[in-house]
This record gives C-alpha cells, structure tokens and sequence, in this order.
C-alpha cells in the first residue's frame, strides 16, 4: 500500500498534471468505490463544472479541492491516477475517468477495486469520515516529543502496533515503521509505554527524517507504485532493513531478522534493537 512520501509524490505529480482543469463529465464503471454520497449518480452530478483548485493530502489520503466540494482519494493497495487524452480508450481496470473540458482526462485505474472515494461540502470533510479520527502526521506542528510520550503512556500495545495506528499518527505504514525502529534503535515489540522520553524523542526525529528523505527520492517502489507521471520511487534503495531478511545489519553485521507483529511482517536487527521490556 503506498505510504506518505508515496502519496505526497502522487499529489505532487497530480498538481503539476490536473490543477485547474474543469470537470465536464465522470464515468464511473466500478460504483463500489465512490463512499459518500451513497448513489454514485449523485457524485458524478456534484462534480459536473467543478475546478480542481489545489490538491492537498493528510496522510495517505489524496485532497482534491474542488469549487464547494473536496475529494477525498485513498488509493489502498493499487490505485493510480494517470493523464491521457479524452479520445484514449481506458483498460478493464480503469474504473472512473475525469474528463475535463479541455480534451484530456484524468484515469483513475486500481486493479484490486480497494480504492476509495468521498465528497463531502468543502470545509467540512474533516469533520466526518473517513479524516475526522486520523491523527496528526508527523509533519505537523502538534506531533510533538510530549504529544507522542502521552500517548505512548496509555497503552501496553507494541511499538509496532501503535505507529500504525493511524489515530496516533498518520501516514506510516509497515515500510516505514521498520524503518524508523530501526533507525532509532527500538526493538518493534518492545510495550509502548515502556519506552523513556528520550527513545520517544529518537522515534519522532527518525520519523520526520525517513519520511522527508523518501519524499526526496519519490517514495519506495517497493511492489507496483509509480506517481501519476508513471514514474517509480528510488527510496526502496535506500531501505536499511525492510525486506532484507537475511542480509546484514549494515550498522553491526547481524542478520536482519523477520517475524511477525501486529498482523504485519516485520524487519528488524536482533542486535542494534534489543529485546527490552
């Protein structure tokens, strides 16, 4: 599933592709992934006319700020936006197409159909689902040491666990959490609130690094994720125990190990990430 720099580099690519564009019509053949509102119809009337003023993210969700409506675009496992020309043919994959008035359009393509869309009045589309319980990224002003240890405090869940919890913090999924522990020298199952305030202040500076570096490299391209200009991410390169079991810790030499937490396979070095409390 693409993670924050993943989907930062697809907004990105978006905006450079999209961003003023007039809405004309949308075809929709899969209706399953429009959410909100509850007939697709009504979708495809509200954003009839509608321009694509700006395009923002909060996590792993896409923003499309529209007239009076936003967008809300969670691409899950395979989705994928790309821009063709209005006489261009979409493939069976190819489940809603924008098109604009200006002769092109805009394909929204997900193989697996896990991908969701949400309109909601502009303004008021963090005050309900699928955003209103998504906790602040790790960008944000407010994600800070004393907000991360308090929370950490409230439960005995695994590290692991807790920063996947997108009601905790958004945007890290399972590359990335790996990658963080690992960088800050956390054993993965180690009890949340046994963590001190200075392995707690590690984890959130590793986080804000990771994440900046890999936004950088245009994400990790680590299964079929490309921006929307069909280029692949190179942070997959730089990944320091994700999907290198086996292979050596490149700090002390150890084999990295996998098992498994928190329902997710996970990467970590037995030694530089000691099995504490």
């Amino acid at each position: 599933m693409p993670e924050l720099p993943e989907v930062e580099s697809v907004r990105r690519s978006l905006l450079e592709l999209v961003a003023g564009k007039t809405i004309r019509k949308v075809d929709i053949t899969w209706p399953k992934i429009i959410k909100h509102p509850v007939e697709y119809e009504q979708f495809q009337d509200a954003v009839k006319g509608q321009t694509i003023q700006d395009i923002s993210r909060k996590g792993k969700f896409l923003l499309f700020l529209l007239n009076d409506y936003t967008l809300v675009s969670h691409l899950r496992m395979e989705g994928n936006y790309s821009l063709h020309n209005e006489n261009e043919l979409p493939d069976k994959h190819t489940h809603v197409v924008f098109q604009f008035e200006d002769g092109t359009a805009l394909f929204y393509r997900d193989v697996r159909k896990f991908g969701t869309m949400h309109l909601f009045t502009r303004g008021t589309e963090f005050s309900v689902l699928p955003l209103a319980k998504l906790g602040p990224e790790p960008f944000d002003s407010d994600f800070t040491d004393d907000y991360l240890f308090e929370r950490l405090q409230r439960t005995e869940r695994n590290i692991k666990a807790v920063l996947l919890d997108q009601t905790i913090v958004t945007g890290l999924g399972n590359i990335y959490v790996d990658e963080v522990l690992f960088r800050a020298k956390v054993y993965p199952g180690r009890r949340a609130n046994s963590l001190s305030k200075e392995e707690v202040s590690k984890i959130r500076k590793e986080a804000i690094d990771t994440l900046t570096e890999s936004i950088a490299s245009g994400g990790s391209s680590v299964n079929s994720y490309m921006n929307s200009h069909g280029i692949s991410g190179t942070y997959q390169q730089s990944l320091l125990v994700y999907g290198r079991k086996n292979e050596l810790c490149p700090n002390c030499g150890t084999p990295i190990e996998k098992t498994k937490l928190a329902g997710r396979g996970t990467h970590f070095c037995p030694a530089c990430q000691r099995n504490g409390i």
